[in-house]
């Protein structure tokens, strides 16, 4: 899994990061995604999938 994330779309919701923790954190300055893990392991899968439906703009993409 390959997490891929268009900073464009994101609108700083921040419901990445309530989703996968691990994964997903945000700019102090704006709120803008930035991503922890690329490639996250297994276990986080769910989280990164739930992150990614969640998201309003829909800004995160995943590569399988």
């Amino acid at each position: 899994m390959k997490v891929v994330v268009d900073e464009e779309k994101c609108v700083a919701a921040g419901q990445c990061v309530a989703a996968a923790t691990d994964v997903f954190d945000q700019r102090e300055d704006d709120g803008i995604v930035v991503v922890l893990d690329e490639n996250p392991p297994a276990e986080l899968a769910d989280g990164v999938r739930t992150a990614a439906a969640v998201c309003p703009a829909l800004a995160i993409r995943i590569e399988e």
